[in-house]
């Protein structure tokens, strides 16, 4: 297995993640007050081996997943299995972490051609000739 290093840098380890089954919540019959199969999986940033580029990235975002002390909080319950509910919040929190390391490219400010200037204008003397066909012929 040979993962790109600029790549696994980029994702949270799984020692920093904190994983607390909880009770899902909803229909679910007799079962549902027996059995935790949610997950609630904790991620600290602050904390975390991530690069301090992306830490202040992600702290920046305004996303409702990460409170005021830093910390995600993802809650899963999507699924009836632990263990899917605990690869989908892993899931998410990697779109999270990648959503914020995309930077996107600068925008480079550019003046309009001579010839769309002209364009411009020729179109709006058009349209103008048209609306002033339209008016009633004066006697003055």
């Amino acid at each position: 297995m040979t993962e790109d290093t600029s790549t696994s840098a980029l994702l949270p380890r799984e020692d920093e993640i904190e994983f607390i089954a909880i009770r899902a919540q909803g229909a679910g019959g007799q079962n549902v007050n027996k059995v935790s199969n949610a997950i609630h999986l904790r991620f600290d940033i602050g904390a975390s081996s991530l690069p301090d580029e992306l830490k202040a990235r992600l702290l920046k975002t305004r996303d409702q997943r990460i409170n005021s002390d830093g910390v995600v909080v993802i809650k899963a319950q999507q699924y009836r299995s632990l263990e899917k509910n605990r690869d989908e919040a892993m899931t998410r929190l990697r779109e999270l972490v990648a959503a914020a390391a995309f930077v996107p490219k600068a925008r480079r400010a550019t003046k309009p051609t001579r010839s769309s200037k002209r364009k411009r204008v020729d179109s709006k003397v058009k349209r103008g000739q048209i609306k002033a066909s339209r008016r009633r012929i004066s006697d003055d």
